[in-house]
């Protein structure tokens, strides 16, 4: 029973520390400027799904200027589930995605990578295998951004 509680206790210690590394959502993200809605019918993509882009100023900066992001940029992607099988329908907000430009993040070339559960919650995924290794992989040579000026067109 002891020993119980001594893992329960730790697991708790874990997700808080996860939980406070994390910054929260960017208030106001939804006035930033906005991505027409992208769907992803795929069933074996990992973006299945259908996503909207938000891009504060600094980030349409270095999507202008062929994605080349100054210090400071953020792009945050809200992802929602297809209703029943129609891509035309959006259902349930599933998660939210932040992507911040900040040098100190060594391990992750600069950028800064956040998830959230679909009430704005730190969802306690791991930046590096989560998300770094699939942008180092597929989006290293457009600053680890797999978006493009085009997609706010």
């Amino acid at each position: 029973m002891r020993r119980a509680v001594l893992i329960i206790c730790s697991l708790a210690i874990a997700a808080s520390a996860v939980a406070a590394s994390q910054p929260p959502l960017p208030k106001g993200y939804t006035s930033w400027h906005k991505s027409p809605r992208k769907v992803v019918s795929d069933k074996k993509s990992l973006f299945y799904g259908i996503h909207y882009l938000y891009a504060n100023k600094k980030a349409m900066q270095g999507y202008r200027a062929g994605n080349k992001f100054p210090e400071g940029s953020q792009i945050v992607v809200e992802h929602f589930n297809i209703k029943n099988g129609n891509p035309a329908v959006d259902g349930p907000k599933n998660m939210v995605v932040l992507m911040r430009k900040d040098k100190r993040q060594k391990a992750t070339a600069g950028w800064l990578y956040a998830g959230y559960t679909a009430q704005g919650k730190p969802s306690g995924l791991d930046p590096v295998s989560n998300c770094f290794e699939c942008h180092q992989k597929e989006a290293a040579k457009r600053d680890y951004v797999f978006s493009g000026s085009a997609d706010f067109r």
